[in-house]
């Protein structure tokens, strides 16, 4: 079906998707479903035309890759970004509540404290006024 545009124009043969045009030998060729990219024997990379005239099959491949790469890149900075402010929000909130604690910890403990010496001093003082009889 495609062999009958041979000789012709690009544009002609690519009206039908399943033809591939090469633009060295002037060949309209079947696209070679079983394989992604059409064998060098076939039509070398730079002459191959599939789809529209004016992007040839290494253009396509170098463009895509670009696109891909960047798409993957973007991806993987946005992930970062995104974990980045997770920890930092996490570190935010439970930061104050574990200081918040620990300064409780210590007031309690120093309360704690201050009581022993004042049950201690009060002893002493009992002590004392026992012994001169103040009491």
């Amino acid at each position: 079906d495609c062999h009958q545009y041979t000789n012709r124009s690009c544009e002609e043969c690519l009206k039908n998707v399943t033809c591939l045009w090469c633009a060295s030998s002037g060949k309209c060729l079947e696209y070679p479903v079983r394989r992604v990219l059409p064998p060098a024997d076939l039509c070398e990379l730079r002459s191959a035309r599939w789809g529209v005239c004016w992007v040839n099959f290494e253009a396509l491949i170098i463009a895509m890759s670009v696109v891909g790469g960047t798409i993957l890149i973007m991806l993987g900075v946005c992930c970062c970004c995104c974990c980045c402010k997770k920890k930092s929000k996490k570190q935010v909130s439970e930061g104050p509540d574990k200081d918040d604690e620990r300064a409780a910890r210590e007031r309690e403990k120093r309360r704690v404290r201050q009581e022993e010496r004042r049950a201690e001093m009060k002893s002493r003082h009992d002590e004392i006024r026992r012994k001169y009889g103040t009491v």
